[in-house]
């Protein structure tokens, strides 16, 4: 992860790729800036499709600039096109979509920010120059003119992106007090590309950390996830908390830095927490490949109860009981300021609460009733949280870890083997409501529930029963509980 960032490029690597990338455009830059020139317009390709191609990356939506007001634009596209939309008009966009290709096309814009918002008073400009100086960073204020495929750089944007280092087009301060949510992009931009960024950036970002505070909870939430499914993520949290704006939109993780020990009693929270991060990444081809969020955040989260239990005892250890159950509740809060949906804030909070159950396993001393009780309080979380455990073993004792990774191979062993038995991934009683009502003579009600339970107890504790054990074991407890 962080070791693997990548390498500076060389400008003549980059030119090689923009070119390749342009030959596969050309279908569809060459055409459409033909219309354009016809009609009297400029036309660039511009933004994050020009980067990228330097990257090497492909594009199918592509971003454009031009000196034509949406009106005409729209006019322009409509004979172009497959299909029109225009969702942005007030910010001068009009979108098409042409086969498989799709392209927003936004007049010269030169807007004016509101200081107590990040919504811009939008104002149509008349230069490229000026559109480019307005964007968020230099490697975004590059340009591609159509059709003749001259390169605009007005802020040098290349070099900087061959130095893959962040810097903005004019001084940090004026555009992040235009828009402060630039500041969660910097930290987003450097987890996607493995940048660095300037130090100028970030000091503006650390003495203009409160202004993240006018940006509603859904924008920043949107940051931070694109960070966290970035290939880089240690990258842009490390910036986050370097800088101050971790404090304000994730607070629990810069309070994990605190508990750094200079004795030594335990291990830095905070770097344990970004290096299990890192590990549950290696391990999401478990999942299916690709960023998996849920399992990235609850790596991010597992340990926030740590501050909050931290105790030091008279020997000098020093102990987190309950930080699973106090990290829960917290990761439960944390999400729901962000906006999380229900679903995602109960699959984190319940990985969390679950990351430490696994250490009662032992050398594999459970009973099959408590392995059985792992998989249904673990429910479809299941394999999220195989993956957490072993990503929470972080210690340099390789004999240490060797035996951990032993125990939960044996640990998921035995969860298979019982799961083609009896079917875990489903556990229910060995009777149902009916059954139940029909057993003891009841109708509906609360009673029902608390058979329902207790046969969901016997079935975890003795694995699955015939239907006549069931019912003797329903008519012994009820009898029990009557008298």
């Amino acid at each position: 992860m962080s070791d693997r960032t990548p390498e500076p490029l060389s400008i003549v690597e980059v030119q090689r790729r923009v070119g390749a990338e342009l030959d596969r455009l050309a279908p569809v830059i060459d055409g459409l800036g033909a219309v354009f020139a016809d009609a009297g317009h400029e036309l660039h390709l511009v933004g994050g499709p020009v980067r990228d191609a330097m990257l090497g990356r492909s594009h199918h939506d592509l971003d454009l600039t031009t000196s034509a007001r949406p009106d005409e634009t729209e006019r322009l596209l409509k004979g172009w096109g497959d299909a029109l939309w225009d969702m942005g008009r007030d910010f001068g966009t009009i979108g098409a979509r042409k086969g498989d290709w799709q392209v927003e096309v936004t007049t010269y814009r030169s807007e004016t920010y509101d200081p107590s918002s990040r919504n811009p008073t939008v104002e149509y400009g008349d230069s490229l120059a000026g559109d480019l100086g307005r964007r968020d960073f230099t490697v975004n204020a590059m340009a591609v003119s159509l059709p003749g495929r001259a390169f605009e750089d007005p802020w040098g944007g290349v070099v900087d992106l061959a130095h893959r280092v962040l810097r903005t087009p004019g001084r940090p301060e004026d555009s992040f007090g235009d828009d402060p949510l630039r500041m969660m992009r910097a930290a987003r931009f450097a987890a996607q590309l493995g940048f660095t960024v300037a130090p100028e950036v970030v000091a503006a970002m650390t003495a203009m950390a409160e202004r993240i505070d006018i940006i509603s909870a859904e924008r920043v939430r949107d940051e931070l996830v694109k960070l966290l499914c970035a290939p880089y993520p240690r990258l842009g949290l490390t910036l986050l908390v370097d800088t101050g704006l971790a404090e304000r939109v994730l607070p629990e993780l810069p309070a994990l830095r605190l508990e750094r020990d200079e004795h030594h009693r335990h291990k830095d929270v905070y770097e344990h927490t970004l290096t299990v991060l890192e590990q549950a990444i290696d391990l999401e081809d478990r999942l299916g490949g690709g960023p998996d969020l849920v399992s990235r955040l609850a790596a991010l989260l597992h340990d926030v109860g740590k501050p909050r239990t931290r105790r030091l005892l008279d020997d000098g250890t020093v102990t987190f009981h309950h930080h699973d159950v106090v990290g829960a509740k917290l990761t439960t809060k944390r999400m729901r300021a962000l906006r999380f949906s229900n679903d995602e804030v109960d699959a984190v909070s319940r990985l969390v609460e679950l990351h430490l159950r696994f250490h009662g396993y032992g050398d594999g001393e459970w009973t099959d009733s408590a392995v059985r009780r792992y998989v249904r309080d673990a429910g479809d979380q299941l394999e999220r949280l195989h993956v957490l455990t072993r990503a929470d073993c972080t210690t340099r004792n390789r004999r240490k870890a060797d035996r951990l990774r032993r125990t939960y191979d044996d640990l998921e062993s035995r969860i298979a083997r019982l799961a083609e038995e009896e079917e875990l991934a489903s556990i229910r009683p060995d009777l149902d409501g009916n059954q139940i009502m029909q057993t003891l003579g009841i109708g509906p009600g609360r009673e029902v529930g608390q058979a329902y339970q207790f046969l969901l107890e016997l079935r975890l504790d003795r694995g699955p029963l015939d239907e006549d054990a069931a019912r003797a074991a329903l008519l012994a407890w009820w009898a029990e509980r009557s008298a």
